[in-house]
């Protein structure tokens, strides 16, 4: 990754709102979670919430896919594997034993996470 790509991802995540659908979607893991859960969740009207999951998307942050007439969206790990990687690359002066134990979790970064319930299905 370069420094571009991370300022983007960075940015993206500068947001309250952003943040706490990314959030939302970390916990919620691989299956994701529908637009109308997301926009529920996090308080916003369906059409704000399309603009923020667009800039995450963009950004790299976000996946979604179409499940029938629901749009489920979920975090894009490998994203943020990345984004966490960029950020450690040059760790501890070329001493990176020092940040050996944070460089494993990132590249044992996986979701043992529980869904979040789905309170609606709506489409964004």
């Amino acid at each position: 990754m370069d420094e571009i790509a991370a300022i983007e991802r960075f940015g993206a995540l500068a947001q309250s709102t952003r943040l706490a659908v990314f959030r939302l979607l970390v916990r919620a893991g691989p299956d994701g979670v529908p637009a109308g859960t997301v926009a529920e969740r996090v308080g916003v009207p369906s059409t704000t919430l399309s603009t923020h999951l667009g800039i995450l998307s963009r950004a790299g942050l976000i996946r979604s896919r179409r499940d029938g007439r629901s749009i489920l969206y979920s975090a894009d790990l490998d994203g943020v594997r990345a984004l966490l990687s960029f950020l450690v690359q040059d760790c501890c002066n070329g001493r990176p034993e020092i940040c050996a134990p944070l460089m494993g979790i990132i590249e044992r970064a996986s979701c043992d996470c529980a869904p979040v319930p789905a309170a609606s299905g709506g489409v964004a």
